[in-house]
């Protein structure tokens, strides 16, 4: 029987931050589509995360921080008592099975619609640029709406909302958070010159543009401790909403990472290229160039395996590495890994909605 863990320490213990995980190997955000429109997660959602309770840590899907936040129909959130006592249920559950999990905090910002907001109003954005594509209603697929330009003195309220998640997520017994600062939802389009407008303190200059991800994460730093936050980014990834980069990514992110670092937080988990599509970049940016910038633990992403994963921790540009669509279907996914066990590929038409079909009822693989 192989054992891979004689030629790597991605199967050893270590700290991110305060966190100290079973294993390098990390569960990443994957939306399954599998809530009620209230977004209150249940026993289904606390046994799906109980089975994968072996990676070093999970990541909860991306979840919603407000009413306002929120892009897709049947997506948690955590901005009630009532969702707080859901996730209750998640973290108990993952806690019983040995297992550390944190939650990912989520406004999509322009990539809404009018059906998924209060009162049917127009998503917000840093300025007034429609996304492409289409979103998910309980009524099926919908283009997005066109957002409106959140106001200078409107921000602060959009900090409060991510200050309400943090401290709910706290009493919902979460090990941390992560900022959710990619994938081109609302901190992202603030970053980038692409859907970013402004011509006040928020816009402009790299350093307005980078001023609400640091205002946010200030905001959590100061309810959880520097210790139990980590930030997600992705420079380059065009989804959601077929964004395009930043005009100068190496800047831009450059200095953001600069400035993060004076947080120390728990770790920085890095989409390497463009979400689970391709890890290529466009000409000039460098993400090893970019990533070696920041202090802390690399949590590297992005269509890897386990040799790439191997590799990069020996060349030592990784601290961990986070798997999404492998856990889908391997809920026993590190076991697997170690023991070089074949790895079942989920269907897509299981990634998304049902019940337990496709979610809970993957069997661990033989070894």
């Amino acid at each position: 029987m192989i054992d891979n863990s004689t030629r790597t320490d991605l199967f050893s213990a270590t700290q991110l931050g305060k966190i100290a995980i079973a294993n390098r190997i990390i569960m990443a955000p994957v939306t399954r589509s599998r809530y009620a429109e209230n977004g209150i997660p249940n026993e289904l959602h606390a046994t799906y995360y109980a089975q994968r309770a072996s990676a070093g840590m999970l990541i909860a899907e991306a979840t919603n921080i407000s009413p306002q936040g929120r892009g897709y129909a049947a997506t948690p959130g955590i901005w009630s008592d009532e969702q707080v006592e859901g996730w209750k249920k998640v973290t108990d559950a993952v806690h019983a099975n040995g297992g550390k999990i944190v939650v990912q905090l989520w406004h999509v910002g322009r990539f809404s619609c009018v059906e998924l907001q209060p009162d049917g109003a127009a998503p917000v954005a840093p300025s007034a640029i429609k996304a492409e594509g289409s979103t998910y209603t309980v009524d099926g697929f919908v283009p997005v709406s066109m957002p409106r330009a959140l106001e200078t003195d409107e921000i602060p309220r959009i900090i409060e909302q991510y200050k309400i998640a943090a401290r709910n997520a706290m009493r919902a017994g979460f090990d941390g958070v992560e900022v959710h600062s990619a994938n081109s939802y609302l901190l992202d389009q603030f970053l980038r010159d692409s859907t970013n407008h402004r011509t006040d303190e928020y816009g402009g200059s790299i350093e307005n543009r980078a001023r609400l991800t640091l205002e946010v994460t200030q905001a959590v730093v100061n309810i959880w401790g520097s210790d139990r936050v980590g930030i997600r980014l992705s420079p380059v990834t065009p989804d959601a909403g077929n964004t395009p980069p930043d005009s100068n990514v190496m800047a831009l992110y450059g200095y953001l990472i600069q400035q993060l670092n004076q947080f120390n937080l728990a770790y920085l988990h890095f989409v390497e290229g463009a979400t689970a599509t391709s890890r290529e970049v466009p000409e000039g940016v460098d993400m090893d160039t970019l990533s070696v910038q920041f202090n802390g633990p690399f949590i590297g992403n992005n269509n890897y395996d386990l040799e790439m994963a191997i590799e990069r921790r020996a060349q030592g540009k990784i601290d961990a590495v986070a798997f999404g669509r492998l856990f889908i279907s391997n809920p026993d996914l590190v076991e697997r890994l170690r023991r070089g066990a074949e790895l079942t590929i989920a269907e897509r038409e299981s990634y998304y909605g049902g019940g337990a079909k496709g979610y809970t009822d993957w069997p661990k693989g033989n070894y």
